[in-house]
């Protein structure tokens, strides 16, 4: 069920209820009307109050059937059924009435409703409850008691049965049901994101094993090609491809299946890289300071491809075989899906002359052109030994068109 489908089941249960509400109060207002004429001998005021809500907000609702808005009829009603309430209740003994409980049905309605009303409806009747006992105080009277002394405990018990009516058998029983339309609303969507879930870790297990056929494709095709140059071309190739599955590995793996913890990425890709390229003996060094950094599949591939390049240039050109050194990698955040990453090596380096624009290296334009890709900016870093990039990028949100 889409967030749409359930505004719409939330606005069809709002309908009905509001509805609802209005009939009954209408047919109970005119039958205790009737009842207050010719049961209880109440003939000042108080029925004729209750026959007009009663035809009027029949009236009203039928109205909606015309113009669809249901704000207004609400409104409309809860305004009526405000004043009527209020001027039944000063004239049957105002703040000792019976009656005075449907002013607290009213601003439960506005909050079973909605909130904003039932806050208004608060305020409102808060404050109608301080002028209706500001009449039983002598000096500010202006009302008095039209119910006749024997009838005045049936008319309170009628006024309690009918607070409790509207209470339990419309507010209770619909908001019941609309607790128990929300639950299996909730019920449904969190099936709905664990099958979402669950499908994407296997999109993510399959693109990895995909991406894994690929790289043993080309690491056999290696094998079979005896130039140096294009055996180094394809161990390169591979090395990118398994980058970007040891991406979608990791998202298979973890709970999260939106980010992916890069500090251990990082360190998982570098290690196998050395390995690679320099073999287990190796005695280049590697040192990553990365805290607690979480990212979206969408900046993680880049961003690795990038570091990957950064790494495998720096194994193959920094330092010779045997050759010790060191290769530093830190990744900090500064603002909002802002980072820095500083990433280099202590290596020979190469001249300043060289820039990624006159340069033949595949794996210096890829680094430029990621950055950009990244939103970001590189520059290069000589006042250190090596090679040193200090990269600034953003966090991708969306997935961009590739810029490799």
């Amino acid at each position: 069920m889409t967030d749409s489908n359930v505004d719409q089941e939330r606005l069809k249960d709002k309908v009905s209820l509001v509805l609802k509400v209005n009939y009954v109060s209408s047919a109970l207002a005119l039958v205790f009307g009737l009842v207050c004429y010719f049961v209880l001998n109440i003939t000042q005021i108080i029925p004729y109050v209750f026959i007009a809500f009663g035809v009027g907000n029949l009236l009203n609702t039928w109205a909606f059937h015309k113009h669809k808005n249901i704000t207004a009829t609400y409104n409309i009603s809860s305004i009526t059924a405000l004043i009527s309430a209020l001027i039944i209740t000063v004239y049957s003994g105002g703040i000792n009435s019976s009656f005075i409980f449907t002013l607290a049905l009213i601003v439960f309605a506005g909050y079973v409703t909605t909130k904003r009303y039932g806050q208004v409806y608060l305020i409102l009747v808060f404050c109608l409850v301080l002028l209706i006992f500001s009449q039983s105080i002598p000096e500010f009277s202006v009302t008095e008691n039209v119910i006749p002394e024997d009838s005045k405990a049936l008319f309170n018990l009628c006024s309690v049965l009918f607070s409790m009516f509207l209470l339990g058998n419309i507010f209770g029983k619909n908001l019941l049901k609309t607790h128990h339309a929300l639950y299996r609303s909730k019920q449904e969507l969190t099936v709905q994101m664990e099958e979402k879930e669950t499908l994407l870790k296997e999109v993510h297990h399959r693109v990895k094993n995909n991406l894994q056929t690929v790289s043993s494709l080309l690491s056999l095709q290696a094998r079979n090609v005896e130039e140096a140059k294009m055996k180094t071309l394809l161990k390169s190739t591979q090395n990118r491809v398994i980058s970007m599955a040891m991406v979608h590995e990791m998202l298979y793996m973890r709970n999260d299946i939106s980010q992916i913890e890069y500090k251990s990425y990082v360190q998982e890709l570098s290690e196998y890289l050395i390995r690679s390229i320099k073999g287990l003996d190796s005695k280049v060094q590697l040192k990553i300071d990365i805290p607690d950094i979480k990212l979206g599949i969408d900046t993680a591939i880049p961003l690795g491809l990038l570091i990957n390049e950064a790494v495998t240039n720096a194994l193959k050109y920094g330092f010779a075989d045997e050759e010790e050194g060191e290769i530093y990698i830190v990744l900090k955040k500064e603002l909002d899906k802002q980072y820095v990453l500083n990433i280099g090596d202590n290596g020979k380096g190469f001249p300043e002359t060289i820039t990624y624009k006159n340069s033949k290296s595949l794996g210096l334009k890829l680094i430029h052109n990621l950055t950009r890709q990244l939103k970001g900016t590189i520059q290069k870093d000589s006042s250190k030994k090596g090679t040193n990039y200090i990269i600034r990028f953003h966090e991708i949100t969306q997935q961009l068109h590739p810029a490799v």
